[in-house]
């Protein structure tokens, strides 16, 4: 029978299969989207902001999209970087970008802390120097000019500013691979602002330690904390990292105050989203199976027609004396093969699926969205074919009860 009706069984395989990787691609997809994005916020302990939205802010500082927000004034900054159990407190400035990159100002202890790793070349020690992302198209060396603004709104000759690539970070399988990192005194200082530093005290501070060099260039390179709350400009938010599990809670409460800040985990906001993509997988399920069982349906709607096509040949068994078991056996297996090779196929199907999309969110996003595969998909497809071979015995009943006389006379 299979070879005889070889194309309407490929039809059949090719529907069942179609389902069923649709299912298998929305449940590993979806999975693969909560771990990714989990592993972008892993170096982000806590977030500090001006009040407004968390979801808003966490997509800003964690996953660079971009955005309009209040700014921290420098005497908070202050505060914050000098409270007990603050192991790191580096503000973030954004608004420009180098083609699709965009342009990250911070300090140098935040690109070591999320690089988790040594850099290739080194990290900037002057304001026209920069460190990039491993995925930026940039060559250690290159000089580029960032545009102000990012996406088709950019001016790209804006600031007539050029930095230069000193240092590549190694790949996070985060937004920040696509980034490129800059001194935010450097940021602040192509928009017109002060850079955080007292120039005055800086000058002296170098002449105490070094004369050789001309007092501008010591005011000039002065990068990092600590930072003058007179000519701090601001920023939209400062990644803080404690010492300790019990400092980050304590430091989270006391830094959520009405009015003035607002702290948060990317990792609580995180597990909000999942809650909701949660009731989201819950659906898609849902749906997945629907769409199973309506093809399923269909494919035996299918095969009750087939099993009329071959009514005949089922006859002459019937009258060689072929007994009524027999006849359900061969209609039951050729209907369970169909079926369980569309699911078998559709498993593939799926996977190569996953592959795909995970590749295309990654590129755009640029989040690392691992195709992974777990039970939830097999006990998907199980169940798919456990309950199709169920139901395949309705055409095989229904062979059984076919009238032989008419047939064979046919």
């Amino acid at each position: 029978m299979l070879r005889r009706f070889r194309w309407t069984a490929l039809i059949f395989v090719a529907v069942v299969a179609g389902s069923v990787a649709i299912g298998v691609g929305l449940i590993a997809q979806e999975r693969g989207l909560r771990i990714g994005t989990a592993r972008a916020a892993d170096g982000f302990d806590i977030v500090v902001t001006a009040p407004g939205s968390e979801v808003t802010m966490m997509l800003a500082s964690v996953y660079l999209q971009a955005t309009d927000a209040p700014l921290l004034d420098g005497e908070t900054y202050a505060e914050i970087a000098g409270a007990e159990h603050v192991a790191l407190a580096a503000p973030l400035a954004f608004g420009d970008s180098v083609g699709r990159a965009p342009v990250v100002g911070t300090t140098a202890d935040l690109v070591t802390h999320l690089a988790k790793g040594p850099l290739e070349g080194r990290m900037f020690t002057a304001r026209h120097e920069a460190v990039v992302g491993a995925m930026v198209p940039l060559r250690l060396g290159e000089s580029f000019e960032p545009a102000h603004g990012v996406g088709d709104g950019a001016d790209d000759h804006a600031h007539d500013v050029d930095f230069v690539v000193v240092g590549r970070m190694p790949v996070t399988g985060t937004p920040w691979d696509h980034a490129v990192v800059i001194p935010i005194e450097a940021v602040w200082g192509v928009h017109g602002l002060a850079d955080g530093h007292d120039a005055g005290h800086d000058h002296e501070d170098h002449e105490a330690g070094d004369h050789d060099h001309g007092d501008d260039h010591a005011a000039a390179e002065h990068l990092g904390p600590p930072f003058d709350p007179a000519y701090f400009p601001g920023t939209p938010a400062i990644v803080v990292k404690a010492d300790s599990l019990a400092a980050s809670y304590a430091l989270r409460s006391r830094f959520t105050r009405d009015r003035e800040t607002m702290a948060f985990f990317p990792g609580t906001v995180l597990s909000q989203l999942y809650a909701i993509m949660g009731d989201l997988r819950a659906a898609m399920s849902v749906m997945a199976l629907v769409s199973q069982a309506l093809v399923a349906a269909s494919v035996l709607v299918g095969l009750f027609i087939l099993t009329r096509l071959f009514a005949r040949h089922l006859a002459v068994l019937r009258a060689l004396g072929a007994p009524g078991r027999y006849l359900m056996a061969v209609v039951w297996l050729f209907s369970s093969v169909l079926l369980g090779a569309g699911a078998l196929v559709g498993l593939g199907g799926g996977i190569l699926a996953t592959w795909g999309l995970s590749r295309i969110l990654s590129a755009r996003t640029g989040i690392a969205v691992p195709a992974t595969f777990g039970w939830a998909e097999l006990h998907l497809v199980a169940g798919f074919v456990l309950v199709a071979m169920v139901l395949a015995l309705l055409p095989a009943i229904a062979a059984l009860r076919l009238p032989v006389l008419a047939r064979l006379r046919a």
